[in-house]
């Protein structure tokens, strides 16, 4: 293995292209290990890989369980099974419980509910998660694999020549210079500024605790490279409120001030894996946590009407993953193919489309 270590550190100039150097060196050599056998061998406890409810349905059996008609229905459900249950349920298809089929519980099977306390067993198509949630901040100064992401990021900056006149400007200067039959003309002109303005609009929690790293990474970047970034916060869809720091999430900004106060000058970069229970985009009342009055595309269609200039980052970063989540496509339909996937390709042409809203995502 110490060849391909070698080979990568001498050959290759960019880290972007290890990947691509990696798979290329083993399929030269055809005996490259890409998994580590020792882990397959591993004595697992058996508990790791139970799941009763796999155990007790079948495929034909999941695909029959039908939804209840829609989110009203869902709440009158809810509310009623709250007056009537008075224990604890596992397994079961109707009371609020656990590992079963009913809409209400959690670690189940059903393809729209609510989910009460308790972890997901990973479908994520609750419509509501009743539960007190705690987020982290996004780490700003994390700088560890931020170089290329800072390299793409570059693609968006606007330079302009402003301020005082400090700058030796060159070629004015040996052009003067030579006007005067040699003697030194020094001219000097404002320094080049990066003028571009970011609004920074980041999902957090749920399933993007996965991709916590990742947004780490980009937000760490975006604070080095753009002078002007604003950032916020918002869970699933944006909706009323939005909040500048998750440790006090519930001291909320209106979005209506954020509309009002940065104006459309401001490039807008909407950051989420648009991974929700459609309800939260197309239905009041939808927000997975909260009452929301007005749906989340109203809202974002408010942000689409007043920033012309705005990419969706999605960090599901096959893009090929996106058509299995109905969610997903609901937001690049109101994105209008303004949706990159974070990665080093899909940032690069997010920012090409900041630059000319014209273009959309090729992929």
């Amino acid at each position: 293995m110490a060849s391909i270590y070698l080979s990568r550190t001498v050959l290759i100039k960019n880290e972007m292209h290890y990947d691509l150097f990696d798979r290329l060196f083993g399929e030269y050599f055809k005996n490259i290990k890409t998994i580590e056998t020792s882990l397959l061998d591993a004595n697992l406890p058996p508990e790791w890989f139970q799941n009763a409810l796999s155990r007790e349905l079948t495929d034909e059996e999941k695909a029959l369980i039908e939804k209840m008609g829609g989110l009203d229905k869902l709440f009158e459900r809810f509310q009623q099974l709250l007056r009537e249950q008075q224990e604890r349920h596992d397994g079961g298809n109707r009371w609020i419980g656990t590992g079963g089929t009913s809409a209400f519980g959690n670690n189940g099977h059903n393809p729209e509910g609510f989910r009460v306390k308790g972890e997901s067993s990973g479908n994520r198509t609750a419509a509501k998660v009743w539960e007190h949630r705690e987020y982290k901040n996004y780490d700003e100064n994390l700088e560890l694999n931020t170089r290329n992401i800072k390299m793409a990021l570059r693609r968006l900056r606007i330079l302009t020549r402003e301020g005082m006149d400090e700058e030796l400007d060159m070629d004015e200067t040996i052009a003067g210079t030579c006007r005067n039959g040699g003697i030194l003309d020094i001219h000097l002109h404002p320094s080049r500024k990066n003028n571009v303005k970011v609004l920074l609009l980041l999902d957090v929690g749920g399933s993007m605790d996965e991709h916590i790293e990742l947004c780490s990474e980009l937000f760490s970047a975006a604070k080095y490279q753009f002078k002007h970034l604003e950032h916020l916060y918002f869970h699933n869809c944006v909706y009323e409120t939005l909040w500048r720091d998750n440790t006090r999430r519930h001291s909320r900004i209106p979005t209506l001030e954020v509309l009002h106060k940065y104006n459309k000058d401001y490039k807008v970069i909407f950051v989420g894996d648009a991974s929700m229970a459609s309800y939260e985009i197309t239905h009041p009342r939808g927000s997975v946590e909260h009452y929301n009055e007005e749906a989340g595309i109203t809202w974002l269609d408010r942000f689409k009407a007043q920033y012309p200039d705005f990419v969706w980052l999605n960090p599901v970063a096959v893009p090929d993953y996106w058509k299995f989540t109905h969610s997903i496509q609901l937001i690049r339909d109101w994105s209008e193919n303004r949706m990159f996937p974070l990665t080093l390709g899909g940032l690069t042409q997010a920012m090409k489309c900041l630059k000319n809203s014209k273009i959309r995502f090729e992929g």
